[in-house]
């Protein structure tokens, strides 16, 4: 009887231990899982479909762990955090899909190409390389504010 109690609880300590570690190793940076199809985008609720051009904001709020927002396309990424809490925070991570290649890369370090069929009609697609007729992400910023501003996409106002 003694034996049985002794299993058990180093069985109850040893779940708890793979429980522990494995919230402890929560990942805290970078891009997550999109569960493609099933997730929907922070602003306009769209299914995240396009994996060529699909963005990922993470936030750092004070106190609490980090939180993943994602989106269908870049520029319903970028006009969501500019009318957010977080739109100033250095901490602020953006990702983006690129379109050339199967993985995210740093929004903010990325180079843009216009001309795309995107998701949401921004018309950016993502690169890690430089080429001649690419933008910057200030420039990638304020392509999509005029295309927000000309097509009024989500059917509200922009004031910025």
């Amino acid at each position: 009887m003694m034996l049985k109690q002794l299993s058990a609880i180093r069985l109850f300590f040893i779940l708890a231990a793979t429980i522990f570690i494995a919230a402890c190793s929560e990942q805290t940076t970078g891009p997550v899982e999109v569960k493609w199809d099933r997730d929907s985008c922070e602003r306009c609720r769209m299914m995240l479909s396009d994996r060529d051009y699909s963005a990922q904001i993470r936030v750092f709020p004070e106190g609490k762990r980090s939180k993943v927002f994602r989106f269908d396309d870049v520029g319903c990424a970028t006009l969501w955090l500019d009318a957010s809490e977080w739109k100033d925070n250095q901490q602020t991570e953006i990702w983006v899909r690129s379109f050339k290649e199967d993985k995210w890369i740093d929004a903010k370090t990325a180079w843009y190409i216009k001309g795309k069929v995107t998701p949401m009609g921004y018309g950016l697609g993502a690169q890690s390389e430089k080429q001649a007729d690419a933008i910057d992400f200030i420039q990638a910023k304020k392509h999509i504010v005029e295309v927000e501003k000309k097509f009024n996409i989500h059917g509200g106002s922009y004031n910025h």
